[in-house]
């Protein structure tokens, strides 16, 4: 029987290209980053418009995922000033998910389905383009990197989360557990 939890989206973006993949060693590119109310997801390509469209079935990074509750935690208790939700560079900026809970996961959001394959890992680059400090408090809670299953669409506003497993709901900003290596 499936679980299904209430969920907000707050902010869906998309960028026609990519400021930091490619540019290790040199500044960040300047493509911008566009908030929009809806956007259409292609099964096996993503999100219409995005960086990451089209680049294969196979891909594990058509849409990625960022919990709000990570970006308050930033604000809150670390005094980071976030401009906006758009420097993370996430696509959908989502409240009341475990991200983490979701890897290997299949789930679906408003009957769009995705898997959830592996931590968003935040890099080097959030320290320049969210605020110093963004880095090291987002380890292991960058978000989700996910692939898209079916096609339909994702509008900002209230939806409904569905999944096979149970979510612990008061873990969502706890980050990723590492193993232990002897």
């Amino acid at each position: 029987m499936p679980f299904t939890y209430p969920i907000t989206i707050h902010h869906l973006y998309i960028s026609p290209g990519h400021n930091y993949f490619g540019h290790k060693g040199n500044t960040p590119g300047a493509h911008p980053t566009y908030e929009v109310d809806a956007v259409e997801v292609k099964a096996d390509a993503g999100l219409v418009g995005d960086r990451f469209y089209g680049r294969g079935a196979n891909f594990d990074g058509h849409v990625t995922f960022l919990a709000w509750e990570v970006i308050q935690l930033l604000i809150a208790n670390d005094g980071l000033p976030i401009a906006s939700p758009a420097t993370f560079r996430r696509n959908v900026i989502v409240e009341g998910v475990p991200l983490n809970q979701l890897i290997g996961q299949e789930f679906a959001i408003d009957g769009v389905c995705f898997r959830g394959t592996k931590h968003c890992a935040p890099c080097r680059w959030m320290d320049l383009g969210v605020a110093a400090g963004a880095l090291q408090v987002l380890k292991g809670r960058g978000g989700l990197r996910t692939q898209a299953l079916s096609d339909g669409w994702l509008r900002k506003g209230s939806a409904a989360l569905t999944t096979a497993i149970p979510l612990d709901l008061m873990t969502i900003t706890e980050p990723l557990a590492r193993p232990k290596l002897p």
